[in-house]
């Protein structure tokens, strides 16, 4: 395989985009993440790797429905009062920082593994936020529990996330059997998580505990079932099979229908930036494989299979990074061996998960906690993820290398 012009600008353009996801912006210009989506998008059609047809079918609109029909069941809970309440409760219930980090680490990591990570992102950030606002703490290290936790968490079952959906799509691996294997490696996970975060924010964590009153807000009880029961009945659905892109939407519409609530007040509450953000990762990542700039890569270090686990969870590790978890899992399924199959797509769905610590643009999850903060004034620097990410996922992923070793 030669070396292409589609290749080089493909991998110009992927390059430029992630500096800016990595900064939050451009280190030039006034282009902020959602800018660098659109322009890298724009930039895709006209070098020529994509066609506007191919662009268009790139973006995964059962992705964007299910995050924008979510983020309207999150605004109707916001607008009734409920995460007020939430907050109020869990910070009366917990009388230090160390234990609300626990608290928080271990509520997103167990949801995460029930429900799409990247949902309970949408959820549980808002609280967390408004928690640390009314304790007076420094939100950033809760905010990082959020993420990797929520990241970890989901690499417990074959529902936690997008790539692990896809994995048992194709490979046919039972819940269970997957369960089974990659559970203990995600509990002792979240375990490594509250210690790294403990340690890196050692003096945060030793800070007196300051509860300030409970906030004062208005509530609304009926509109707080509403959104509750619908939201259960969205997951419920999904759960029994029907397809989550069209329960969600079902219960936005349902919620929309409403006397109570100006929907322009819903709207307002709806982060459009990240669904931007998504809208142009989708078109941009499939002009990086339409170019076959991975396979170029791949065939360049002579690469054509794997020799141990080891080996499999770096290369995984690192492709995750570099073009997302879900165009991993479909680049890297060409190279399951045809020996112990089964091993090697716990292996893929494992390690594809767990690389979304390693940097700040390492997961959609990291994504929307990082945008929902920065809509409240809150920076989480891509310097301070990667120096917790960084260590965590080489301890994570050599657990589960060990792990899948000896037991799987």
């Amino acid at each position: 395989m030669g070396f292409t012009t589609q290749m080089i600008w493909a991998g110009i353009i992927m390059s430029a985009v992630l500096v800016i996801f990595t900064l939050g912006k451009s280190p030039v210009f006034r282009v902020d993440r959602a800018g660098a989506a659109i322009i890298g998008s724009v930039a895709m059609i006209g070098a020529g790797v994509l066609t506007f047809e191919e662009a268009g079918q790139a973006v995964e609109f059962r992705t964007i429905i299910i995050l924008f029909s979510m983020m309207v069941v999150v605004a109707n809970l916001k607008l009734a009062g409920f995460f007020d309440l939430l907050g109020n409760l869990v910070a009366s219930r917990v009388n230090s920082r160390r234990q609300l980090l626990a608290a928080t680490i271990l509520v997103s990591g167990v949801a995460s593994a029930v429900a799409i990570n990247d949902i309970v992102c949408l959820l549980f950030t808002p609280v967390v936020l408004l928690i640390c606002e009314r304790t007076r703490c420094n939100p950033v290290p809760h905010l990082l529990g959020v993420a990797m936790a929520s990241n970890i968490g989901s690499a417990a079952t074959l529902l936690g996330n997008p790539q692990n959906i896809l994995v048992g799509g194709l490979s046919g691996l039972s819940f269970l059997s997957y369960f089974s294997a990659a559970a203990p490696v995600a509990a002792l996970g979240l375990g490594c998580t509250y210690l790294a975060l403990a340690w890196f924010f050692r003096r945060e964590m030793t800070i007196a505990w300051n509860d300030k009153d409970p906030v004062v807000t208005a509530v609304h009880p009926y509109l707080i079932r509403k959104s509750l029961l619908t939201l259960a009945a969205i997951l419920t659905a999904y759960v029994a099979g029907v397809e989550l892109a069209m329960a969600s939407a079902v219960g936005a519409a349902f919620l929309l229908v409403t006397r109570r609530v100006k929907p322009n007040k819903v709207y307002t509450s709806i982060d459009f930036n990240l669904l931007i953000v998504f809208i142009g990762l989708f078109v941009i990542v499939a002009g990086v494989e339409k170019s076959r700039l991975m396979d170029y890569i791949l065939q360049l270090f002579s690469f054509g299979g794997f020799g141990s686990l080891s080996v499999f969870a770096v290369v995984t590790t690192l492709i995750s990074n570099i073009v997302s978890n879900v165009p991993a899992v479909l680049l890297l399924k060409f190279f399951i061996p045809a020996a112990q199959p089964e091993l090697w797509w716990k292996a893929l769905a494992l390690f594809s998960t767990l690389a979304g610590n390693l940097t700040i643009t390492g997961s959609i999850a990291n994504l929307i906690v990082v945008e929902i903060a920065r809509r409240q004034h809150v920076e989480i620097s891509a310097r301070d993820y990667f120096a917790i990410g960084f260590p965590l996922t080489i301890v994570t992923t050599a657990i589960g290398v060990l792990w899948l070793q000896i037991f799987a």
